[in-house]
């Protein structure tokens, strides 16, 4: 930890170093460090507001930076989904998607807008995608609906709106950082952030990372008791009341997107926080495995209100929470089988690209590599 002074005010906070942040600064968030938040947010993070003066509301100047003895443990879920094989014999162990097999995997894809012009699909040719016969499962046809989703990464910015939106929706329950910094997180989103360049100048991608809904899932083919099963629309439910926590599934998901519930995190007794929950949502219990579910409960509300009016679910008449909030759209949802649909176009460009299309999962969430349009002077600077 450090301690912060600004003229005769002083403020002790625990450091964060990352990648690309300018020399001689140090950036202290806002809104924590409350008194009177009741008995989960009083005293919680640090009062960053005792260095703020009118004079001076964002940016303060000659400020004063010392070391302390003393340590403050940081919870971060950066780390704790790798995709990642065993380090090779010339690699040290621990490289996962921030290392050596982010790269070699290309998990994330960027290119610049000039190699775009030149080669269009390159994103595609960056992966090996094995074709549709090739696989031990026999062949499965959606006649009906079928739902997918896409994101582009040229649009997102890891603002994690989406995630919070799918905890609000969802009724994802809130573990605590004691249990975040165990890895036991229960997000259904996570936002995977990469530095690619020099350590002093890096550039940063994002890249929302959910559950898959594969059509060759490896989830459903381990669990003893048909818990997580396809439905005939081509999403990978979980029925809860099966489940009886093996969680063979979250050991055989390449993409790691499955969270386990360890203990009852959600309160079920106190009436007030019935008010808290979305009603359309299961409450899950101790456990159970749960994921993304492509909000399966929007799904047959727009199901619903169509068979009444007796009509086909209309292209964006279904949007995620996720999508919903985005605040540049970097999300689309919809019908795969439409091929006027958004998701269809979205689906159909030469940037779009599946993760670990070479394992033959066939995901229904596909990504648009990022495109950068870089100033060659800046560049070479």
């Amino acid at each position: 930890m450090v301690e912060v002074t600004v003229d005769d005010r002083s403020l002790e906070l625990p450091v964060w170093i990352l990648p690309g942040h300018a020399d001689g600064s140090m950036t202290i968030h806002l809104g924590y460090g409350r008194t009177r938040t009741g008995r989960v947010g009083s005293g919680s993070g640090f009062d960053a507001y005792r260095l703020r003066t009118s004079r001076a509301p964002w940016h303060v100047a000659g400020a004063r930076i010392r070391k302390i003895a003393k340590h403050y443990e940081l919870a971060s879920t950066q780390l704790h989904s790798n995709i990642g094989l065993a380090p090779g014999p010339n690699e040290e162990p621990g490289f996962g998607v921030e290392g050596v097999e982010a790269e070699r995997r290309h998990l994330v894809r960027v290119g610049t807008l000039e190699h775009f012009r030149q080669e269009p699909d390159f994103a595609q040719h960056m992966g090996h995608t094995p074709p549709e016969g090739l696989s031990m499962y026999p062949p499965w046809d959606f006649p009906g609906y079928a739902w997918g989703l896409s994101i582009d990464l040229g649009a997102c910015t890891g603002c994690n709106a989406c995630v919070v939106a799918c905890q609000s929706e969802n009724n994802i329950p809130i573990v605590g950082k004691e249990m975040v910094a165990m890895g036991r997180e229960m997000h259904w989103i996570r936002i995977d952030r990469y530095f690619e360049g020099e350590l002093e100048h890096p550039h940063v991608h994002h890249q929302p990372v959910m559950c898959m809904h594969c059509e060759q899932a490896p989830c459903e083919v381990v669990c003893p008791v048909g818990a997580t099963v396809h439905s005939s629309e081509g999403l990978n439910d979980m029925v809860y009341n099966r489940c009886v926590g093996t969680r063979y599934c979250s050991n055989n998901c390449p993409y790691k997107v499955r969270r386990f519930n360890f203990f009852k995190y959600n309160d079920t007794e106190t009436p007030v926080l019935e008010l808290l929950r979305n009603p359309d949502v299961t409450v899950r219990t101790r456990g159970v495995m749960e994921k993304c579910t492509y909000c399966v409960q929007r799904i047959n509300h727009a199901r619903i209100e169509a068979e009444k009016e007796e009509r086909q679910i209309r292209d964006g008449e279904i949007q995620t929470a996720c999508q919903q909030v985005c605040p540049t759209e970097a999300i689309v949802f919809g019908d795969v089988n439409d091929p006027e649909s958004k998701v269809s176009d979205a689906k159909a460009k030469p940037l779009a690209y599946d993760i670990l299309a070479e394992l033959g999962t066939r995901p229904r969430t596909s990504y648009l590599a990022k495109l950068r349009n870089p100033n060659s002077t800046l560049e070479e600077s």
